[in-house]
């Protein structure tokens, strides 16, 4: 009874020190991550699933240098970017930001509407107005403490995937191979999946975000001082434990989705997933034992595609939005009422509208997702860039700088992803 009293308590103390990290690795497997993973499944079977593992150690290092910017300056990146770059700098950093995010919200709107289809006989543009409208409602009208508890909750929607990957008689074998050892092709398909992989895993939104979240939970927990953050070696080390558990469970979620697409689509014949039902048909095994499981698979996936929409999208709008205003110096915060921010609301709302309205334009939804997440991966490269600049300048991070581990992935990151991005050109022009 002790034992088991002991283990509820450290359970809970982990699940406290657990916030931005978890919430912004969750949030990478947005519906446009899980669009793209299961295309990369579905397309190339096992032969991109080294990604998952690889990517790892490249994702957490940027995520770790963007959250100890937040936490030891107690300043967003753009923020940073204006007291020390020039104007170009960082009306480029935030136009990357703010286009990129744009984008991709209307994509995962449009995956949202997509995924509710399969559940409900409502129109398209009924359920994108409907899905834009509750997450516009909870993120301006709700306060930072309890909108942080409900993204904390909807992560674990993420586990349908993993759930199935033991549930489906897997090749193990050549699966662990797959993941250790790097396969590449040259060719625009290749390279044009690889690139959203790595946009969708190591994007810009995720940089602005996490580091504008530390400053939030500063605030929540009165660290700043004069508009400087209290910060010693121990906060540093429970950010790391919230990023690092945060980026492990996202890329778990990630090599989950590859296989289970693979297994269950590429080895079945699938290998283009052209509608929300045939990303669903990968959970089918999840339900398998049940007389209707194709519907049930239908709605494990509409529910996680959705919330997992509800996780990601105020991601997106408010990265956005801490990077336009911090750019022209407004309030910034999601502790702040309406009235008290009206410019950061007005972007999150501005970003959400636009995304909502790109929808109309008769995009596919699923492609849509793909090409957001490529775009992301071409967005990136000059931001890990200049995040690298700050993260290793002692003058803006005094002790706290990055040291030569940090640096070294930052750059390996760097020119793993300028890579994807120059082979991807090269393969359409050559």
């Amino acid at each position: 009874m002790k034992f088991s009293t002991e283990l509820g308590a450290k359970i809970r103390g982990f699940w406290r020190v657990l916030g931005p990290g978890l919430v912004t690795g969750a949030a990478d497997d947005d519906p446009s991550g899980i669009a793209t993973y299961s295309q990369t499944g579905a397309q190339f079977g096992y032969g991109q699933l080294w990604t998952a593992l690889w990517m790892l150690p490249l994702m957490t290092a940027v995520q770790e240098a963007c959250a100890r910017i937040g936490l030891v300056t107690g300043k967003g990146i753009t923020t940073i970017v204006k007291e020390h770059y020039s104007r170009t700098v960082l009306f480029g950093a935030v136009g990357l930001v703010v286009v990129a995010n744009t984008i991709n919200i209307g994509a995962d709107l449009g995956a949202m509407a997509a995924a509710a289809q399969l559940l409900v006989p409502v129109s398209f543009i009924l359920l994108t107005l409907i899905s834009a409208t509750i997450i516009l409602l909870l993120e301006v009208f709700t306060s930072y403490k309890v909108y942080s508890k409900i993204l904390k909750w909807l992560a674990v929607t993420l586990m349908a995937y993993p759930i199935t990957l033991f549930i489906v008689k897997q090749p193990w074998g050549t699966v662990l191979k797959a993941t250790v050892v790097p396969h590449f092709e040259l060719s625009f398909a290749f390279f044009f999946i690889i690139t959203g992989v790595l946009g969708t895993t190591i994007s810009p939104y995720m940089f602005f975000w996490e580091s504008s979240q530390e400053v939030e939970e500063d605030q929540e927990k009165n660290l700043l001082t004069k508009g400087k953050p209290l910060i010693s070696w121990m906060s540093v080390h429970r950010m790391r434990k919230d990023n690092t558990f945060g980026m492990i469970f996202s890329e778990f979620a990630t090599w989950s989705i590859i296989v289970v697409a693979a297994t269950v689509l590429h080895n079945s014949g699938v290998t283009n997933i052209n509608t929300a039902a045939d990303a669903a048909r990968a959970l089918e095994p999840l339900v398998h034992s049940f007389p209707h499981a194709g519907f049930l698979a239908k709605l494990i996936f509409s529910f996680g595609i959705i919330s997992l929409g509800l996780l990601a999208i105020p991601v997106l709008s408010g990265s956005a939005a801490y990077s336009v205003a911090e750019a022209f110096n407004w309030k910034a915060s999601l502790n702040l009422k309406f009235n008290k921010a009206r410019g950061f609301y007005v972007i999150i709302i501005a970003a959400t509208v636009i995304g909502l309205l790109l929808n109309f334009i008769g995009v596919d939804p699923v492609k849509a997702l793909v090409y957001a997440a490529v775009l992301n991966g071409v967005a990136a490269v000059p931001l890990i860039f200049l995040i690298i600049k700050i993260s290793s300048n002692e003058k803006i991070m005094g002790e706290f700088k990055s040291k030569w581990l940090s640096k070294t992935i930052l750059w390996i990151t760097f020119i793993a992803m300028g890579a994807a991005a120059v082979g991807m050109f090269y393969t359409v022009l050559r």
